[in-house]
Order: C-alpha cells, then sequence, then structure tokens
C-alpha cells in the first residue's frame, strides 16, 4: 500500500485481496463461530463475498449509504434499507457483520442496534475490517489494519466511480481495432 501523502493511501488490487485473506485467518485463528455473515453494501460486498466463499456460509447483504456529499467524500446521515438481502432465512444466532473500514464506528454502532431490535433471534454481533482508522470511537472485532491517521483509502475498483459507459466503449473499441 502507498501512502504518498499522509491524507490519501492507495491500494492495488493484489493488496486489497491479501488483506481480506489475513482478515478470513484472524477471524478463523480467533475461533468464533458464526451462523451468518451480513456484509455492508457498497464497501463489504467483496470482503463479505471471499469470507461467504472460504468459510462456506451464505452471504447477506444490507445496503447502507451515508458517502454520499461531495461526490462521495463526505459522511453525512446514514440510511439504512429496509431488507436484507439473503438465500438463508431471517438473521439469527451469531452474526459476523463485514464491512471495508471503520471511520467513526457510527455506522456499525447505528446497523448492529437496528439489527438487534429488527432480529431479536440474533445472539451475538461481531464485527470484521480491513482499515479502522484513527478517527474510530468503536474498535471492531476484527481488523487488518489500524491505521494512525485518518486517510482516504483509495481502493482499486474506485476507478469505476468516474468511468462512463461510453469510456468503456472507446477503450474496448480500441482494444479490438489493435
Amino acid at each position: 500500500m502507498t501512502q504518498a501523502k499522509p491524507d490519501n493511501l492507495w491500494v492495488s488490487q493484489d493488496e486489497y485481496d491479501a488483506l481480506i485473506e489475513q482478515l478470513a485467518l484472524k477471524v478463523f485463528e480467533s475461533g468464533f463461530k458464526f451462523d451468518q455473515l451480513l456484509c455492508l453494501a457498497r464497501g463489504g460486498l467483496r470482503v463479505g463475498d471471499v469470507l461467504s466463499r472460504v468459510f462456506r456460509v451464505p452471504l447477506a447483504i444490507l445496503a447502507i449509504s451515508s458517502y454520499r456529499a461531495a461526490g462521495g467524500t463526505e459522511q453525512g446521515e446514514l440510511n439504512i434499507a429496509q431488507h436484507i438481502t439473503t438465500t438463508a432465512g431471517d438473521l439469527q444466532g451469531k452474526l459476523l457483520l463485514v464491512d471495508d473500514l471503520v471511520d467513526s464506528g457510527a455506522t456499525f454502532a447505528a446497523v448492529a442496534a437496528h439489527l438487534l431490535t429488527a432480529y431479536p433471534l440474533l445472539t451475538e454481533i461481531k464485527t470484521a475490517v480491513l482499515w479502522q482508522k484513527a478517527s474510530a470511537a468503536v474498535a471492531p472485532d476484527f481488523v487488518v489494519s489500524v491505521l494512525v491517521t485518518n486517510p482516504w483509502i483509495h481502493q482499486p475498483f474506485e476507478t469505476y466511480d468516474t468511468t462512463t459507459l461510453a469510456d468503456l466503449a472507446e477503450k474496448w473499441r480500441l482494444k479490438r481495432n489493435k
């Protein structure tokens, strides 16, 4: 990972994949046996997908949004979707709640409170992330990298945030004509 400036952290795809694998090992080595895995979309989707595959548990997805202002770089009011997408039925038992990072911890706290109210058969929730920023008031149960600053993390797939369909058409037109 490259941190050219203290306020930016650039992550390659290989580094990102390695962080997810390290997170899987941290959870495994802890001995925590969870019944279901819930990822927070969008940031936790890729993390949740890999963890659901290696732990062999169905993936549940909860869409949330708080980074909408200033091109998605400023946190605002947290919106939590009304429904969870899963093929495993209602959430119950022990849950692993997954996201890519924890900034302040407000999202994890709000989502956990929401889940415990909406799904009374949940008995335990543990949280897992790739990064914990210095600003986090709530520490996740499992974390790969604790950052001493609060950089903006540039993840490898964020190029699609500014890519248009016209950009893709031009890219693939040029490749086909070579």
